[in-house]
C-alpha cells in the first residue's frame, strides 16, 4: 500500500513521466498491431485503424513528455 501513497504525492515531473510512459506504451501497442496487419494472409482486406499514425503521434508525444520530465527527476 506504500506505492499508493507515493503515487498520490508524486511530483509534477513524476506525473509527466508516467503520462509519457503511457504514451510510449500506446505507441508500442500500435507498432505491434501495424506489424500484425502487415503479415496477414489477405493483404487486400484493409483495416480501419490508422496504426502508423497512432504510433507516430503517441511516440512523439511520449518522447517529448519523457524528455521534459527526466531532467527534473534526475535533479531530485
Amino acid at each position: 500500500m506504500d506505492w499508493i501513497h507515493e503515487l498520490i504525492f508524486l511530483s509534477d515531473a513524476g506525473r509527466v513521466a508516467l503520462l509519457g510512459l503511457g504514451f510510449v506504451l500506446v505507441a508500442l501497442v500500435a507498432m505491434v498491431a501495424e506489424g500484425r496487419r502487415g503479415k496477414r494472409a489477405r493483404i487486400d482486406r484493409v483495416g480501419c485503424m490508422p496504426w502508423m499514425t497512432i504510433f507516430v503521434f503517441a511516440a512523439v508525444i511520449g518522447g517529448g513528455l519523457l524528455a521534459t520530465a527526466v531532467p527534473a527527476l534526475l535533479q531530485g
